[in-house]
C-alpha cells in the first residue's frame, strides 16, 4: 500500500559552502562565505552561500559585485567539485547504512526508501538519526522530508531549512501544502507558475482541484502528472540504479564575445572531448548532435543534426559540431555562449565487430573510413585509459594545448554541476 511506504528525501543545506566550512572550519565555519566563479570573468556569479551570508542578503545568482554590496566582509571561495564529490559519497554512504534503496538525484540530494528498515524505527526516527549522523560525522547540515511518496518527501525537505525535518502524510498534506503558492510545487518553474496565475490558479490547493481538461490544455501531460502528485497520487519507486543518460552535453560562457572561427574551433574541440569521454564511460553511442549558440544580445539559437551513424568518438562529434556551426552561425555576430550535446543513445556493444570484406588491391571509400575509425577507436581506448589513470591533461590533442578559457572543461575540480552525477561513481585521479 502506498500509505504504508516510508520515503525520505535528504537535502543537504548550502552544500558547497557547508563542505568548505567542514573541510576548513578555522577559516570558514560560522562565517559569511559564498562559492563563486572567477570575478575576472562572466562566471563571477554566486553559486551558493552559507546561511550566515544569506542572513546578510546574499542570494544565489547574484554577481560578485552585488553580493559584496550587501555583505562587505563576504568571503569568496572558488568551486571545488572534487571536494563536493568526496563529501557527497560520504553522505550517501551514511544513508545506505539504513537502507540499500537509495536513489541519488544530484550531488547534494537523494531519496531513501526505509519502509523495510523498521529495526531502526519509523521514518521520522530514521530521519533524525541520519540528520544527526551526518552532522556529527561530517559537520554538514541537511533537511529531510518524510512521506509516503517521493513527491511529498521532496516538498517536505524544502519546508524547514537548515536542519529541519518535516512529515507530510495522507492526513496532513492538504493542510500543509495546499495553501502554498503554485510556485512552490516541485517541478513548476516561473513560466509555468505565470500561466497558472494568469487564469486565477494561485495556490497548490486550487491547482489540485482544477479540472483535468483545463490542466492538460494549459500544461499538457506533465501538468496532469503534477496534479496527481499534489493530490497524493505518486507511486514511483525509489530506484538505486542510476537512470540511463538521455543526453550528454557541455556548454561554456566565453570570457568575452567571440567572432573568430579559430577560437570557436578550440572551444568546440574541448566540448567534444569531454562529451566523448563521458559517453564512452557510460558505454553509449549517440546519433543526434545539438548545437546551442547564444549571441551577445542573449538571443539563443539551437540546431540539431541527425547523423548517418551512431558514435562516441570525439573526432566525429567535433567534425559534425563544426559543420553545424558553420551552417548556422551568422558570421560576424559575436557569440557569448556555445554548447553541444549528444542524444538518441544506444548501448555500445564492445564485443561486436563490423565485418567488411577488404579488397586486397583497392580500398573503397567505405572501407577506408571503416579502417580509419577502427584505428581511431583503438587509439581512443588507449588515451582514455591513460587519462583515467593520470588525469585529463596527461594526453590531449595539439589544438587543446593552446591557451583558451575552454581548457577549464578538463578541470573536473573547478568545473561541474550538481546534476552531473556520473563522476560521483568514479575514482578521482
Amino acid at each position: 500500500m502506498l500509505s504504508t511506504r516510508q520515503i525520505l528525501h535528504v537535502d543537504m543545506n548550502a552544500f558547497y559552502a557547508s563542505c568548505h566550512a567542514a573541510e576548513e572550519p578555522n577559516k570558514y565555519a560560522n562565517r559569511p562565505i559564498a562559492v563563486a566563479g572567477s570575478p575576472e570573468t562572466r562566471h563571477g556569479i554566486v553559486v551558493t552561500a552559507s546561511y550566515e551570508a544569506r542572513r546578510r542578503g546574499v542570494k544565489t545568482t547574484m554577481t560578485v559585485q552585488e553580493a559584496l554590496r550587501v555583505c562587505k566582509d563576504l568571503i569568496f571561495i572558488p568551486p571545488d567539485f572534487a571536494l563536493y564529490r568526496k563529501y557527497a559519497r560520504r553522505v550517501f554512504d551514511i544513508v545506505r547504512r539504513f537502507t540499500p534503496l537509495v536513489e541519488i538525484v544530484s550531488i547534494d540530494e537523494c531519496y531513501a526508501d526505509v519502509t523495510g528498515s523498521r529495526q531502526f524505527g519509523d521514518g521520522l526516527t530514521i530521519a533524525k538519526t541520519i540528520q544527526d549522523t551526518i552532522r556529527d560525522e561530517l559537520q554538514l547540515p541537511c533537511s529531510i522530508g518524510v512521506a509516503n511518496s517521493k513527491f511529498f518527501a521532496k516538498m517536505g525537505s524544502n519546508l524547514k531549512k537548515p536542519m529541519g525535518i518535516s512529515h507530510i502524510s495522507p492526513s496532513n498534506f492538504q493542510t500543509i501544502l495546499w495553501p502554498m503558492s503554485v510556485e512552490e510545487i516541485h517541478g513548476v518553474g516561473d513560466k509555468t507558475a505565470a500561466k497558472l496565475q494568469a487564469i486565477g490558479i494561485r495556490t497548490i490547493g486550487q491547482f489540485a482541484l482544477a479540472s483535468d481538461s483545463l490542466i492538460t490544455h494549459l500544461l499538457g501531460v506533465r501538468g496532469l502528472e503534477l496534479k496527481r502528485f499534489v493530490n497524493g497520487e505518486d507511486d514511483r519507486p525509489v530506484s538505486p540504479e542510476p537512470a540511463p543518460a538521455k543526453s550528454i552535453g557541455h556548454s561554456i560562457t566565453l570570457p568575452s564575445d567571440v567572432t573568430d572561427m579559430e577560437t570557436l574551433r578550440r572551444v568546440l574541440l574541448n566540448l567534444s572531448d569531454q562529451i566523448g569521454r563521458r559517453m564512452r564511460k557510460h558505454q553509449v553511442i549517440g546519433r543526434v548532435l545539438t548545437l546551442t549558440i547564444r549571441y551577445e544580445n542573449r538571443e539563443t539559437v539551437t540546431r540539431r543534426k541527425l547523423l548517418n551513424y551512431r558514435t562516441d568518438l570525439t573526432e566525429h562529434i567535433y567534425q559534425h559540431a563544426q559543420t553545424l556551426l558553420q551552417s548556422n552561425w551568422q558570421v560576424n555576430r559575436a557569440i557569448r555562449l556555445i554548447g553541444i550535446s549528444m542524444s538518441d543513445f544506444s548501448e555500445k556493444d564492445n564485443s561486436s565487430e563490423v565485418a567488411l570484406q577488404t579488397d586486397l588491391f583497392h580500398l573503397t571509400k567505405q572501407q577506408a573510413e571503416f579502417e580509419h575509425d577502427t584505428k581511431l577507436e583503438k587509439l581512443t581506448r588507449v588515451t582514455d585509459a591513460l587519462r583515467n589513470r593520470f588525469g585529463e591533461n596527461i594526453l590531449v590533442k595539439g589544438r587543446m594545448l593552446q591557451p583558451d578559457n575552454s581548457n577549464a572543461l578538463r578541470d573536473h575540480r573547478s568545473r561541474g554541476t550538481s546534476l552531473q552525477k556520473d563522476r560521483l561513481f568514479e575514482e578521482e585521479p
